[in-house]
């Protein structure tokens, strides 16, 4: 996984460079995840590296299953330039990792903190709107959650947004108590 990244991280970061550059970060947000999407596609797969299947013409089916609506001109083009260097370059299923980079990149720009929230039990629409609010308070940023639900977690809760964690849960907390007798 970290090779994955590691291979990925150049390319998500001249997306995002070009993008940037054109005012384009939404749109080419939504495109990588499409295209992301479409490779990971059964019916796909087969074709990515199929020495039977023109590069050229792998890349304009990718370009026209991934492309909503008429996009301009200069944008569609650096698009398809950029999976044709992916082509060229054997990375076409590097594309998911890549979109998920680009879109950490982004909300870096953008000053959002995506954070998940494992709870015991689904959050109530209350519960959501306070603790974004003391974690926008935390972080300084303003805070998208994403909510999951682990039912062995008992109770409670463990937020995550990138090395910064905070495990509420009551399990976690009868972890501590265990460990702590332990050392006692």
């Amino acid at each position: 996984m970290a090779e994955l990244a590691t291979t990925a991280r150049p390319y998500a970061r001249a997306a995002f460079a070009n993008a940037g550059a054109a005012s384009q970060l939404v749109d080419w947000g939504a495109f990588l995840g499409r295209v992301a999407a479409v490779v990971q596609d059964p019916q796909v797969v087969p074709l990515i590296g199929n020495p039977r299947v023109p590069v050229a013409e792998l890349v304009d089916f990718l370009l026209q299953l991934a492309t909503t609506g008429k996009p301009d001109v200069e944008r569609a083009t650096q698009q398809r330039n950029f999976l044709q260097l992916l082509a060229d370059n054997r990375r076409l299923k590097l594309l998911p990792e890549i979109a998920a980079q680009f879109e950490v990149l982004r909300a870096e720009a953008e000053r959002i903190a995506d954070v998940e929230v494992v709870s015991a039990q689904a959050l109530t629409a209350e519960q959501s709107k306070k603790l974004q609010a003391v974690l926008e308070r935390r972080l300084g940023l303003a805070v998208r959650l994403h909510p999951k639900v682990d039912t062995s977690l008992i109770g409670g809760a463990i937020v995550r947004y990138g090395d910064f964690v905070v495990d509420g849960s009551l399990r976690g907390r009868i972890e501590r108590l265990g460990a702590a007798m332990l050392v006692a």
